[in-house]
């Protein structure tokens, strides 16, 4: 989707806490993968986590990144992961349900199409 709508539409990932810190939550998968975080402590710390995990991903979109106050988490009740689609006015639009489960890309199209045809980027 990011590569059909990102000349009309901006796509970003936000790294909020980590999901499967070492210390709390650690999946079996991210143990054979070497995916193995503890909790970041300081917004460096949880700055090359996020590095890492985009360079894991392969992710192409640009991604930003919660402080560590986790105040972009709290407000969009993101952990563990969740979709959004805001409009140009700021209004949310789509939100998805929580992952792993509620996350479905493809549920959100219509409105990703709806909000590209208000907002052609120059």
């Amino acid at each position: 989707m990011y590569r059909e709508f990102r000349d009309r539409v901006d796509f970003y990932v936000v790294y909020i806490q980590e999901a499967h810190a070492s210390d709390m939550w650690q999946l079996p998968v991210n143990e054979k993968d070497g995916v193995i975080f503890a909790t970041p402590k300081t917004q460096q710390d949880r700055s090359l986590v996020a590095s890492a995990c985009v360079r894991k991903l392969g992710l192409e979109m640009p991604a930003l990144l919660d402080g560590i106050d986790n105040a972009v988490d709290l407000a969009y009740t993101g952990w563990p992961d969740r979709l959004y689609v805001i409009d140009k006015d700021g209004y949310v639009r789509y939100k998805s349900g929580p992952g792993p489960f509620g996350f479905h890309p493809e549920q959100m199209r219509p409105t990703v199409i709806q909000v590209a045809g208000q907002n052609p980027k120059n």
